[in-house]
């Protein structure tokens, strides 16, 4: 890993906490919907209409949102009070203003990886542009990256853009994150390295068998990582 210049981290359910709040949120709108069906069946036809609405919404709150309405008037048979609507809404805008609880050791990895001054920090993480990026700002963990680049998708294709704009080669790119789906094979498939550091709660469109590769590391806590790189003793 020594070739390495540029480390970047995923930034929801790496850096900080996601994945719980869209899960107590759709717990709360299947309770609003119990009229229409069991929490599972609901939950089930929520997802199959985000996977149908990834390619028009993207990732984020915002599509969450469109896609629980959409859910509601199907189920309902277009018979879902207005009411119930304008509480999925405010469901939905909650998201928006989550509180940024940061997971261990983040900051204090942060800190020690800018001090050192060996490499490049960077933010690549995907989802709604104004949305991750008040995430960010409200984390206050900005100053401590070079570079945010914020994706539609996390693909081989979005990950060598990024690369090729941070004018380096695949081998001197390090990616850290909770998902191996989006964070893993992408960059290991071009050449580059991965450190998986599994969060407790995985959104199923995320989950993938576990594997192993040569320049794949897998962590417990974020904090393991100043380790591998020779930083802390």
């Amino acid at each position: 890993m020594k070739e390495i210049k540029i480390i970047a981290f995923d930034a929801d359910d790496t850096l900080w906490s996601n994945e719980p709040f869209f899960q107590d949120i759709e717990r709360e709108y299947t309770g609003l919907l119990s009229s229409y069906g069991e929490p599972k069946e609901i939950s089930a036809e929520l997802f199959h209409t985000e996977m149908d609405n990834l390619e028009r919404y993207g990732y984020g709150a915002k599509g969450f949102t469109l896609s629980m309405i959409e859910t509601a008037l199907r189920i309902s048979k277009q018979k879902v009070p207005s009411e119930t609507i304008e509480k999925v809404l405010l469901l939905g805008k909650s998201l928006l203003d989550m509180p940024i609880e940061l997971l261990p050791e983040v900051e204090e990895t942060l800190n020690i990886l800018k001090q050192s001054k060996r490499y490049q920090l960077v933010v690549a993480t995907k989802g709604d542009l104004l949305d991750q990026q008040r995430k960010l700002q409200r984390s206050g963990l900005s100053p401590y990256f070079d570079h945010v680049e914020i994706m539609s998708d996390k693909t081989e294709k979005e990950y060598t853009k990024l690369i090729e704009n941070l004018r380096i080669t695949p081998n001197q790119f390090l990616m850290v994150g909770n998902s191996l789906k989006s964070d893993i094979q992408p960059v290991l498939a071009l050449g580059g390295y991965a450190m998986h550091i599994p969060f407790e709660i995985m959104w199923q469109h995320e989950v993938v068998e576990h594997f192993e590769h040569p320049r794949l590391y897998q962590l417990k806590k974020l904090g393991e990582l100043t380790k591998l790189l020779q930083l802390t003793h």
